[in-house]
């Protein structure tokens, strides 16, 4: 396991060269704001080629929990409440714990799990809702996790012989971030403030090697404008370097938004030689101060937002859902709309 901080000026610039023309798999942004009086803000964008199904979940504190692989799992009681966005109804795809840490899944391709051993394994579906039922913040999330009690362990996309290549992202209320990526089934942890965008491949000291590239390149004359992982980094880490920071929580909301949809990809994308290219399903950001979720779907109307001063998150609430695969209709404040129901269960192996 290898936690990393920083890399030379020389490896970056050559790292950037030898990638300025590959083509990688493209699905997800992520990114986070960070202005004044500890006003922070995450956004993510899902990107895939088919509807995945997602509703939103309120989770309270104090859920009886397993990481679903079979009688060697991780197994825990939820410390904190959340709101998630599930996949499937079988994964934890993204979400905000009630400490205001944010957790999100996004594809990496280059991604190779651990072989398996006699350590307790945690599904990858499941890998989201552990961090977000146990830890506080990413410094808390970093130390705990680069122990690697437990083995995260890879399923295949429901319904596809697509192996899930997945890499673990992570932000909190002080604007710290961190990404977790299995690399030849090594763990590696890229922990540090300024990592405030994250996409899809090459690996993550790869795509900062390219952004540091295009650092140098004045962002208002020309940036990369395709929706490949690559060229949504670069002008995500453009953008959000170049709007005002503020604590106006209004507008530091809705510089967000416009950058995270500025990296989106249009909705029915498609080319005679890729008919099935990444669309934006939907996109979530989270006011990390005042606890508020915002979730925007790409073929609805309104954005809706669930306050966590509004939710019973506590260990005697409830687990409540609120459905969207069925292209409902709602606007801003939904916590009324979400009815009690029974959680999901994560996929997993017998």
């Amino acid at each position: 396991m290898r936690i990393i901080k920083s890399f030379s000026a020389a490896l970056l610039l050559f790292m950037a060269l030898l990638l300025v023309n590959q083509n990688n798999a493209d699905a997800c942004s992520r990114l986070v704001y960070v202005g004044p009086n500890n006003t922070i803000v995450t956004a993510r964008s899902m990107d895939w080629a088919f509807d995945i199904m997602t509703n939103l979940w309120i989770f309270p504190a104090g859920m009886d929990r397993n990481g679903a692989i079979g009688s060697n799992t991780v197994s825990w009681k939820s410390k904190y409440g959340s709101v998630v966005a599930s996949a499937y109804e079988i994964c934890s795809s993204d979400g905000m714990n009630e400490k205001g840490l944010v957790a999100s899944v996004l594809w990496l391709s280059e991604s190779e799990y651990p072989v398996r051993t006699s350590k307790p394994g945690l599904s990858v579906a499941a890998w989201v809702q552990y961090v977000l039922d146990n830890y506080a913040t990413v410094d808390e999330t970093v130390t705990e996790l680069s122990k690697e009690n437990f083995e995260v362990v890879g399923l295949n996309v429901p319904g596809t012989d697509i192996y899930g290549t997945l890499h673990l992202v992570v932000s909190d209320a002080t604007g710290d971030n961190a990404i977790f990526e299995y690399v030849k089934g090594k763990l590696i942890i890229h922990h540090d403030r300024s990592y405030i965008v994250t996409t899809n491949s090459p690996l993550y000291e790869k795509q900062l090697a390219l952004n540091e590239y295009w650092s140098s390149i004045n962002g208002l004359d020309m940036l990369p404008g395709t929706h490949k992982s690559e060229d949504r980094f670069v002008r995500a880490s453009f953008y959000l370097n170049a709007i005002k920071k503020t604590d106006d929580i209004r507008q530091a909301l809705t510089s967000t938004f416009g950058v995270i949809r500025n990296v989106s990809v249009p909705f029915g994308i498609s080319t005679t030689d890729k008919p099935n290219l990444s669309s934006t399903r939907w996109r979530t950001v989270y006011d990390h101060k005042n606890k508020v979720f915002y979730f925007e779907k790409a073929n609805c109307p309104s954005v809706i937002w669930v306050d966590f001063k509004e939710a019973d998150i506590s260990p005697k609430g409830q687990v409540k859902k609120l459905t969207l695969v069925n292209d409902e209709i709602y606007t801003g404040n939904v916590l009324k709309d979400f009815v009690v129901t029974e959680p999901f269960k994560f996929a997993g192996t017998k």
